[in-house]
């Protein structure tokens, strides 16, 4: 079983695979497909053309591929072969036609896989002239000819056409190249006949030649209709009128005639071989009468025109006046205005009113009717009537108009002192035209009229204080006949523009400090409601807006700190749309006092801090000075170090520090050099002391006091000047 199915998936996978095999040992794959159509792509009619299809297939083994294949011409196949031969396919089109004229391709299919070719488009020029023959070259009129129009050998689909006199007549469609058609020619006479076809190629189409014409002769049938109308002289208005008509020089069977005796499109009457008609004359029956006879499908026609004489013309109703309203008095006036006084006098007319039941019309005289208006609209006609004859007049719409009535005067819109505004007037009810007058007290402004339900009366006024809106009324008038009707005064609210609103500080700028709260009052004069903002100026978005209806508002700002130290304005704006900004008011944030006196006290803290340090410092140098001084003098005598010390204490001595070399003991083992000198580490004070006291003892003293033995070693000793300044601090010892 799994062999089975191994073997059965091996056999698949080889025939589905692009380059499958044809048996175990067998590949091929289609290299190339194309189609040559010979001698050339364009040729004449009659020429002998051949369609090539040649494939290039590459196998393996020798085994004979079995080929598929197909020509298409416009998409149609029109030719298939199988064959296991590797030659070209040759498609023949013999004496080829018009009709051959297409888009063709060819394809190939070798187990399954397809292959096709570009398409190439054979154009085929060229018709042959048609010919036409007739069954009869003679015929009566109304007889029927066989015309048959031969397209020689041609083929495909064919449209033939038929011509009298140049004129088609008729239209045959086939796929055959002959057509006939039964043409009736009912118009006595010669006449010529001739063909022509169409050879249908999709999208196009190829028309041929004329075919020969042949000459066709029509003679006329011995009978004619005859129609006789009495009275023939002047016809009036109610004569009797009496109409016949018949087959004159009568040689058919009854039966194959038909008579047919009508005026305009109305038929009067019909039959076979005679038909009389009687009638009342009247004005509108003036025109053509016609005699018809028909037989077979001949028609022989006669006429004659009929005019009748008005005995009086069709009335005319009018009414007066021409604008009437409500419940007002109206006349209506029935007239005919031309009489055959010959026949008839303007006396014999009568008119009447339709309808005769309405109450409120009455005849006042011949053809006069009165009477009031209806409240709505109504329909009248009026008849005249003489010998017999009724004639109705058109109808006439009596609308009456509809009083105006009291307008009402409203302001469209915002009313905004000192800019433009509308006033519109108008009337609940009340027919067009309305006339609507402006006036302001007892001032004329302006005057318009409303002639259409879709138009207002509209006035444009401006008014510069606000108690001015109460002085406009508008009058109404459709009926010039009444006085016009006013409005009420014009009741409006009138918004006040807004003023340049001022902006208050509280507290004072002065008394602004941290900590504190800020309360920024807008104030403004104007019509509320109003929008008030409040801006820093270095912030393009308002710090805070509010919708009012009083005319001032504040804005807090709480616990006021540095960073609120800045330039404010507010603005304002109401339904008047102008928006108004207040001066920049500065607000510097100042230090809170507690911060002062914090500040005064942490100075004086470190002032005294420091105060402090240099009073310690000073006595701690004091301190070492003494105590460098009783090293100096602790060998001296005790009298002298006594009054130094004294003096030291009671006055401050200048001091210079000296610089003392120790020469150091000759080396014997170097002979006769010179011994360098030691720089000494023990320090030498040499001490200028000025006294208030014994003054006398030193004012010529310009030295110091020198010691020449110091531990017991002989010192050379350099001396410096001294600089005396009793203000400086006591010496430190330098090495």
């Amino acid at each position: 079983m799994g062999l089975l199915i191994l073997l059965t998936s091996t056999l698949l996978s080889a025939y589905f695979h692009p380059g499958r095999m044809v048996d175990a040992q067998t590949y091929f794959t289609i290299r190339s497909i194309a189609l040559s159509i010979e001698p050339s792509t364009d040729v004449v009619r009659d020429t002998n053309v051949t369609l090539r299809c040649g494939a290039v297939v590459s196998s393996s083994g020798q085994q004979a591929l079995s080929r598929a294949y197909t020509i298409y011409k416009d998409s149609i196949t029109v030719y298939t072969k199988n064959t296991s031969s590797s030659e070209d396919l040759l498609y023949p089109l013999p004496e080829a036609k018009v009709s051959n004229t297409g888009k063709y391709k060819c394809k190939i299919d070798i187990w399954g896989k397809q292959l096709a070719s570009d398409t190439k488009k054979l154009r085929v020029k060229g018709l042959s002239t048609p010919t036409l023959h007739l069954n009869k070259g003679v015929v009566t009129e109304g007889e029927e000819v066989t015309a048959r129009c031969t397209a020689p050998d041609e083929t495909g689909s064919i449209i033939f056409y038929f011509y009298k006199d140049n004129n088609e007549i008729a239209e045959q469609r086939g796929n055959s190249n002959r057509a006939e058609a039964k043409l009736r020619l009912s118009s006595t006479g010669f006449h010529r006949i001739h063909c022509t076809y169409t050879v249908i190629i999709t999208p196009d189409s190829i028309k041929s030649n004329e075919s020969n014409f042949v000459n066709v002769s029509v003679k006329a049938i011995s009978i004619t209709p005859a129609l006789s109308i009495f009275p023939q002289s002047k016809i009036y208005e109610g004569d009797q009128l009496d109409i016949s008509c018949t087959v004159g020089g009568f040689a058919y069977n009854s039966d194959s005639i038909t008579l047919y005796l009508s005026q305009g499109t109305q038929l009067l009457s019909h039959g076979n071989t005679k038909v009389n008609h009687s009638m009342i004359a009247l004005a509108k029956d003036s025109g053509e009468f016609e005699c018809r006879l028909v037989t077979g499908r001949v028609a022989k026609v006669t006429t004659e025109n009929v005019s009748v004489t008005e005995l009086f013309s069709v009335p005319t109703l009018s009414m007066s006046p021409a604008e009437v309203f409500q419940g007002e008095e109206m006349n209506l006036t029935c007239r005919s205005e031309n009489f055959a006084s010959e026949r008839l006098s303007k006396e014999d007319v009568k008119y009447t009113l339709d309808p005769l039941e309405s109450r409120r019309i009455f005849n006042r005289e011949a053809g006069v009717f009165s009477g009031r208006t209806l409240l709505h609209a109504y329909n009248y006609t009026c008849i005249a009537q003489a010998k017999g004859i009724k004639k109705r007049s058109k109808t006439l719409t009596v609308r009456p108009k509809v009083s105006v009535t009291h307008p009402k005067i409203s302001a469209v819109g915002r009313v905004i002192l000192a800019r433009p505004f509308e006033i519109l007037c108008q009337s609940d009810r009340g027919s067009f035209s309305i006339h609507y007058t402006l006036w302001k007290n007892q001032d004329w402004i302006n005057t318009t009229e409303v002639k259409t339900a879709y138009q207002e009366a509209l006035f444009t006024v401006t008014i510069q204080k606000p108690e001015e809106i109460t002085d406009f009324s508008c009058e109404a008038q459709n009926n010039r006949h009444k006085e016009g009707l006013f409005s009420k005064k014009l009741s409006a609210t009138v918004i006040v523009p807004l003023s340049e609103p001022t902006l208050t500080v509280l507290p004072d700028l002065s008394d602004v400090a941290e900590g504190h709260d800020l309360i920024l009052i807008c104030g403004i004069k104007g019509t509320p409601p109003v929008t008030f903002k409040w801006y820093r100026s270095d912030n393009a978005q308002p710090l805070f807006t509010t919708t009012s209806n009083h005319v001032s508002m504040d804005y807090q700002i709480p616990f006021l700190g540095s960073q609120h130290s800045g330039a404010y304005y507010c603005e304002a704006i109401n339904p008047a749309k102008n928006t108004v900004r207040s001066q920049t008011v500065q607000i510097d944030v100042h230090m809170a006092m507690w911060k002062k006196a914090v500040i005064v006290a942490s100075c004086l803290l470190v002032v005294s801090i420091l105060v402090l340090l240099c009073v310690l410092r000073f006595k701690s140098k004091r301190v070492r000075m003494n105590r460098a001084v009783a090293s100096v003098w602790s060998e001296r005598p005790p009298n002298a170090a006594n009054d130094e010390e004294s003096s030291v204490m009671s006055n401050e001595p200048d001091v210079e520090y000296t610089e003392v070399v120790h020469p150091q003991p000759a080396d014997p083992t170097r002979g006769d050099h010179a011994v360098p000198l030691r720089k000494g580490t023990d320090t030498v004070y040499s001490e200028l002391q000025n006294s208030p006291h014994g003054a006398d003892d030193h004012l010529g003293y310009q030295g110091s006091v020198e010691y020449a033995e110091l531990n017991g070693e002989q010192l050379l000793v350099q001396h410096s000047s001294l600089a005396v300044d009793s203000q400086q601090d006591l010496p430190v010892p330098v090495d």
